[in-house]
């Protein structure tokens, strides 16, 4: 058993480089996906309000605009804005660049929902895991 998450990984207990904790996930989450409500409503038509059937493909408007964020963001800044403004940042497991297709794939797998709520022992989530990822602290 670990003492504490990210130790096999050889990550340090707290601090800087340390796996981001769940209370910054969801608050990285929520900033992220506020985000993407507001551009999805001032840019794409989205109407919170509206029936499904009257929304057409802009009931996914948001959706849509969180994994554009994602992708853009995660490679070029090193992770997205509510990772950034939480101090937290997404680096490959084992150092090196992200590269195109991990930010691609862990947001698909975060679109999907399950993958990102099944964590291991180094509270490293499904998406991450399959990415080769890893959300720490900066």
């Amino acid at each position: 058993m670990n003492d504490y998450p990210g130790e096999r990984l050889g990550l340090p207990a707290t601090g800087p480089r340390s796996i981001a904790r769940p209370g910054r996930r969801i608050g990285a989450l929520a900033i992220d996906y506020f985000a993407s409500t507001l551009i999805a409503l001032g840019f794409l038509g989205y109407d919170p309000l509206a029936l499904p059937a009257e929304a057409g493909w802009r009931q996914f408007a948001p959706m849509m605009v969180f994994a554009v964020l994602q992708i853009l963001f995660i490679p070029t800044a090193g992770g997205s804005p509510g990772h950034r403004i939480l101090g937290m940042r997404v680096v490959r497991f084992g150092g090196g660049w992200v590269g195109l297709w991990r930010p691609i794939v862990r947001t698909l797998l975060l679109v999907v929902v399950i993958p990102a709520v099944i964590w291991d022992a180094d509270q490293r989530g499904l998406h991450d895991k399959i990415a080769g990822t890893v959300l720490i602290r900066s």
